[in-house]
């Protein structure tokens, strides 16, 4: 019997830790309950969590920076958990490294369906997942073990995030995917009318692949349809 996943809930308010802990044990996660950076970086050495859900209000704390410690030291799942509903807090959220953002108050169910989605890309990760790897324009992403590398030899990090949608567009080279497409394929979930996720992390992907961002050569926006990934691709 493979061990439950570990889930890591940082909030400052006790009462959100215990509602979101009992919860998830109850659905078969294991739950670490913790309440301010520190500690989720010390969890992170101790007892690694395969996601953590993180609080961006933390009392005499910048959430954003502690994303970004952890996105430095971890490929785990982040979701961010927060009362801060502002568009430009999203943004900034999924461009430190973040692979989901939810607002207070939540729905139980769909907070564990946006967690399950996060870890199904991460499984893509795991060491038994099945090997692919693609090459193009003088790129190779490993899906299994979610490796980017450029014709150096050089590995570029990718988020949970990054990683799951350059995937999808490599799988599907050659073909327009829409941002709903793109968003219910990475994080299992429909587009609402004014999210900006799939474009975030499409120019964080740009930033790391394109010579020339502003001209790109690899994914191409399609007006009013989507994205396409309009460069060769080989199987290996």
């Amino acid at each position: 019997m493979s061990a439950p996943t570990h889930i890591a809930v940082v909030d400052d308010e006790t009462e959100i830790t215990v509602l979101l802990g009992r919860y998830l044990e109850s659905q078969g996660f294991r739950v670490s309950q913790l309440h301010d950076g520190a500690a989720l970086l010390r969890l992170m050495t101790a007892d690694p969590p395969q996601l953590v859900l993180l609080d961006l209000g933390l009392p005499g704390e910048d959430g954003f920076a502690i994303a970004r410690q952890l996105r430095e030291r971890s490929h785990c799942g982040l979701v961010i958990v927060t009362g801060r509903g502002d568009a430009v807090d999203k943004v900034v959220g999924l461009e430190v490294g973040a692979d989901d953002y939810v607002t207070k108050p939540f729905d139980l169910r769909e907070l564990l369906a946006r967690i399950k989605a996060v870890l199904r890309r991460t499984a893509a990760a795991s060491p038994g997942a099945p090997r692919s790897v693609h090459r193009f324009a003088g790129w190779q992403l490993d899906t299994a073990a979610r490796r980017l590398v450029d014709a150096g030899g050089h590995e570029v990090a990718l988020t949970t995030g990054e990683f799951g949608l350059l995937a999808a567009l490599l799988e599907n080279a050659g073909r327009v995917l829409s941002r709903d497409f793109l968003l219910e394929h990475t994080r299992g979930r429909e587009a609402g009318p004014f999210d900006r996720t799939i474009d975030v992390q499409i120019g964080r992907l740009r930033k790391k692949l394109e010579a020339d961002v502003d001209d790109p050569q690899i994914i191409k926006s399609v007006r009013g349809a989507g994205y396409i990934l309009v460069a060769p691709v080989t199987p290996g």
